[in-house]
């Protein structure tokens, strides 16, 4: 899918680039056209003003000079004179051709095709000046510059369709790792699932049979129970992980006392420390007042507190802390003694599925808890991380106001 989609975009962009160039190449052929074609006229409109005087190396400065040269009719328009030194004007013949191709056009001005000349017709009271400007150097002049605007627009085209691939490469790489991320994450899921389902299928048929009593009923009874448990909590959480990506990022927010909640959420969890022997210290900034969400803050809290509990040594000892960091932002910190967590995990603690510990993936955790946290947190514009240090984890959690 997303090779074709690199494609299209590549299609679009060169598509653009190609009118773009098209637009530009045209438009600078154009106008040099015209600037020729202007030039050469009103160089043939000043000569025609004074047709056979001599003109000074600083007059007409301004002009464009071509090869030209000037012809006078009588008013029954025989030829009177001629002037300019780059044609052989004794070829009657060929002057008189040139005369009736004139007039034959209607217009002052105009374009002589076999002879590649330029003319300018001027009435007076008592004759009629033509002056004719040789157009050879300015073809000459537009065709090397549409010769080296379709050199340098293939060179653009091709510079550009580099450039095009290492764009879409790079504009779809995050799609790219999205497109991963699903379907990694519809394994996982089918995975996690298929697991508890196998094991009520299993019961469920041994159940049907006759052969076991009826203790060993309750039994398959209550597997069934378990597993069905089981699967609900984890559909309920890719739920709230849906939820969490989807939710607008100010949706329900509102300015809250974060000290209050952070003590909140500690309470339920104090029993639950103490009956695993555990120790629980807390060090909370008072009326710390922040904007979010606090049902969502408040599930932050309960996923970093159970994962203190879960993963903590024998014994072990947890710091909740909250404090400060400037002021507009503060620090959330769950620190617990535990195993350290290997350097290459560190990075995939938030990646859904995901457990360091593969042997405590039937203890209720699907791996999912931490990208909900970080899902919650990235919503409310803040971050999450997590330190290993000296047999210490820690999670973090900034937020602003």
């Amino acid at each position: 899918m997303t090779r074709k989609l690199r494609y299209q975009f590549i299609v679009i962009i060169m598509g653009i680039v190609t009118i773009m160039l098209c637009i530009i190449m045209s438009m600078i052929y154009f106008f040099t056209k015209r600037n020729l074609e202007n030039g050469s006229i009103h160089m043939m409109q000043n000569i025609a003003d004074h047709p056979f005087l001599p003109h000074l190396p600083n007059e007409l400065q301004d002009d464009m000079r071509f090869p030209y040269f000037t012809l006078q009719l009588d008013m029954r328009g025989n030829l009177t004179a001629t002037g300019g030194g780059y044609y052989d004007l004794s070829d009657e013949k060929f002057l008189k051709r040139l005369i009736h191709a004139t007039f034959s056009a209607k217009a002052p001005v105009g374009i002589i095709e076999d002879y590649h000349l330029r003319f300018f017709r001027k009435n007076t009271n008592i004759s009629q000046i033509l002056v004719y400007a040789d157009i050879s150097s300015e073809r000459a002049t537009l065709n090397h510059l549409l010769r080296n605007c379709i050199f340098i627009g293939i060179i653009c085209f091709l510079a550009f369709l580099c450039i095009s691939f290492l764009l879409a490469q790079w504009v779809v790489q995050p799609i790219d790792k999205a497109w991963q991320q699903q379907r990694q994450f519809i394994a996982d899921a089918s995975h996690e699932l298929k697991t508890p389902l196998t094991v009520i299928m299993t019961n469920a048929e041994l159940l049907q049979s006759m052969e076991y009593d009826e203790t060993d009923r309750a039994t398959f009874t209550s597997n069934i129970l378990v597993m069905s448990r089981q699967m609900r909590d984890l559909v309920e959480q890719m739920l709230v992980l849906a939820r969490a990506d989807n939710v607008p990022y100010d949706s329900a927010f509102s300015s809250f006392d974060l000290s209050r909640l952070v003590l909140d959420a500690i309470l339920p969890f104090e029993p639950v420390f103490f009956e695993r022997g555990l120790t629980l210290h807390t060090n909370i900034s008072s009326n710390i007042l922040i904007n979010g969400n606090p049902s969502e803050l408040r599930q932050v809290l309960d996923i970093l507190l159970d994962n203190a509990q879960k993963y903590s040594c024998e014994k072990g000892t947890t710091w909740v802390t909250l404090q400060r960091r400037s002021r507009s932002h503060c620090l959330l910190a769950v620190a617990n003694q535990g195993q350290a967590i290997p350097p290459q995990d560190m990075h995939n603690l938030f990646r859904r599925f995901y457990r360091a510990d593969q042997a405590r993936s039937r203890t209720g955790s699907f791996g999912l808890g931490l990208s909900i946290a970080e899902s919650i947190v990235r919503r409310h514009k803040g971050k999450i991380w997590a330190e290993s240090k000296d047999g210490i984890n820690t999670f973090f959690v900034e937020l602003g106001k």
